[in-house]
């Protein structure tokens, strides 16, 4: 699946697929709005996928210093640019990886 088609579907289908792995369902409910559904996915993951996301959310909540937290703990630098520009590299990143399994 393309970055594009996940947009597709995303804007087709109001309830998140199950067939996603749940760092794309948690990226699924963010661009939805619920940011608090995205986040209950991810905060108690050990991945470093899953604290790359939480650093995003944390980031676009306003909450920098958890934000560069949990950009430590993914092993990816802290995102200087746009909020929307960060989750398509990011959903990009998980599409690739899912892609390869």
């Amino acid at each position: 699946m393309t970055l594009n088609e996940f947009i597709q579907l995303l804007e087709k289908q109001e309830k998140c697929s199950s067939f996603l792995p749940k760092t794309l369902q948690a990226l699924w409910y963010d661009k939805k709005g619920d940011w608090h559904k995205a986040h209950n996915i991810v905060q108690d993951a050990g991945d470093v996928d899953s604290a790359w996301i939480h650093a995003y959310l944390h980031r676009k909540e306003g909450d920098l210093n958890n934000a560069r937290y949990w950009y430590n703990r993914s092993g990816k630098p802290e995102f200087l640019g746009d909020l929307n520009q960060e989750w398509e590299q990011i959903v990009t990143n998980l599409l690739l990886k899912a892609e390869r399994l």
